[in-house]
């Protein structure tokens, strides 16, 4: 994204955020950055709103407009900006975290100021071409710990053409979407209520195109050499610590199980320390190297509800692991 583009982008987020805050006064607001195909902004309202309320907010955007006002930047002290933003507490949490001995820096924009670094367009009326699209919710910052938030999305464009286009984009997305096909053409299913999200059942017409890409998957690297392993989909917890898995990568890890055998086992969310053990289990000599594995190895991650996503995004799925061992017989027997 240029620069003139994220600009635009971020503008148009503040120029929403004034919108919500003169039809919806008690608003707290949360951060409206540029992303890649537009903008959002982070809100928490006095009540719930719906995408039916978009076009209001909209139309009130316009009115905003109208007046050609400048993005004004100050740098102000800390004891103002907490001053400024008393009753915005998700604010006072992003001053908190700003280093002592920096100035904060906010953007005026008629009745809305932000606290923001810019960079924003130098006049208002550079808005034109704009659309809010969608409602969706998001934790403060990310984390399922924090409040849900309410954020809209929009998108906006230097012309009108290149805002036709993008949406046109958008509607032709809709109709190819593969959660819509999957659906339609009764593929597969998710049941979140009945066994939980992110869990994929494939029907028969979803199992037999699966099984064109395992058979030609299985062909390939027979060509190439490979040989089929498979290990267990549960490990003890010792395997992950071991691989560093417990401490680096613990937050999409399903929680530990505890056995009456006395041990504490953990789903696999990588397939490696398992082909691990299997290369461990020989001594190998060098001429037999290098050592070329494979395996359709099924992992289970503990992905956040906010990012599930149809096919895209699950809490189980099998991935091509092809292990290819040459030359690492003495780094993995230490």
């Amino acid at each position: 994204m240029n620069k003139n583009l994220e600009a635009l982008r971020h503008s148009t987020s503040h120029i929403m955020a004034e919108a919500v805050m003169r039809l919806y006064p008690g608003t707290k607001f949360g951060i409206g950055p540029a992303i890649e195909d537009g903008f959002y902004y982070d809100f928490e309202f006095p009540h719930s709103i719906s995408e039916d309320d978009l076009d209001k907010i909209a139309s009130e955007m316009k009115q905003i407009l109208k007046n050609r006002r400048e993005f004004l930047h100050k740098n102000i002290s800390r004891k103002a900006a907490e001053d400024l933003f008393s009753n915005q507490p998700y604010k006072l949490e992003l001053i908190e975290a700003i280093p002592e001995d920096e100035d904060i820096s906010i953007y005026e924009n008629g009745s809305f100021i932000d606290l923001c670094r810019g960079p924003h367009v130098s006049k208002a009326y550079q808005i034109k071409h704009f659309k809010l699209l969608k409602i969706a919710g998001a934790y403060w910052k990310g984390d399922e710990k924090n409040p849900m938030l309410t954020r809209i999305y929009g998108t906006v464009f230097p012309t009108k053409a290149e805002l036709e286009a993008y949406l046109e984009r958008l509607e032709q997305a809709k109709e190819r979407d593969h959660r819509k096909l999957g659906k339609e053409l009764d593929l597969f299913s998710i049941h979140p209520q009945e066994a939980g999200p992110g869990l994929v059942y494939w029907h028969p017409k979803g199992s037999a195109i699966r099984r064109e890409i395992e058979d030609f998957w299985l062909k390939e690297h027979q060509k190439s050499g490979y040989e089929l392993i498979n290990i267990p989909h549960v490990a003890k917890s010792e395997l992950w610590e071991t691989s560093g898995h417990t401490d680096f990568y613990s937050e999409y890890m399903f929680p530990r199980m505890q056995l009456d055998d006395g041990g504490s086992y953990i789903l696999k969310p990588m397939n490696c320390p398992g082909h691990i053990l299997i290369y461990k289990n020989t001594i190998h000599s060098y001429r037999e190297l290098p050592l070329r594995w494979a395996e359709l190895g099924t992992v289970y991650r503990y992905e956040k509800p906010g990012v599930l996503h149809g096919l895209m995004r699950v809490r189980g799925f099998t991935q091509d692991d092809a292990i290819f061992f040459v030359g690492l017989t003495k780094w993995i027997q230490r």
